[in-house]
């Protein structure tokens, strides 16, 4: 944790004045808890945003080829990710999700699967829907609001929790869940653009 800490505050000091970023609606974020995150995906810079900005420490899914090269893999770790096969039918990164979730931490996902080419969001995978619906976590949607051009303005969103308790109990599907997901991540980012 205390490397993980201290990568933050690098990251933070960096580009937080290089992309002027403005956080808004960290209040939502509940201070207990098991929490998935779930939010847009416009960059490679994403992730230490989103790490950055969220009031809380975040577990992040990242894709398996980053944790093949020893060094990579160690580094991976000490950032607290961990590997997911493309797809999200990996089970073991699935089972490690849920794990982390009934724990009370923080699981941030970018349910796209892959960048946005245009800004838009796009359609989720399932496996936000899996999360959200086989745990008892708050799910939070996040919309990053760009683009990355240094000294431009660039926005991080996190949007109050979705209630899920009535798609929980009609046991509705994940692809369902995810769609719900995706289109709170798409209202916050139409509400918050400028």
């Amino acid at each position: 944790m205390s490397f993980y800490i201290f990568a933050r505050a690098v990251v933070r000091t960096i580009l937080k004045p290089l992309y002027r970023i403005e956080v808004i609606g960290a209040e939502h974020f509940p201070k207990n808890g098991g929490v998935l995150l779930c939010s847009n995906h416009i960059d490679n810079l994403d992730p230490p945003v989103v790490g950055f900005t969220c009031p809380r420490p975040v577990y992040f899914m990242a894709k398996a080829e980053l944790f093949k090269n020893p060094m990579s893999k160690k580094l991976m770790e000490s950032i607290q990710a961990f590997p997911v096969k493309r797809g999200m039918s990996d089970r073991e990164a699935l089972r490690k999700g849920l794990k982390l979730l009934k724990s009370g931490e923080v699981v941030g996902l970018f349910p796209e699967g892959t960048r946005s080419k245009d800004g838009e969001v796009g359609k989720g995978l399932a496996g936000a829907g899996f999360f959200a619906l086989r745990s008892d976590a708050h799910v939070v949607p996040c919309a990053i609001i760009g683009p990355y051009k240094p000294f431009r303005k660039l926005k991080v969103v996190y949007g109050p929790p979705i209630d899920l308790d009535e798609m929980r109990s009609n046991k509705v599907s994940a692809e369902q869940a995810t769609e719900v997901i995706m289109a709170e991540i798409k209202n916050i980012l139409e509400a918050n653009r400028s």
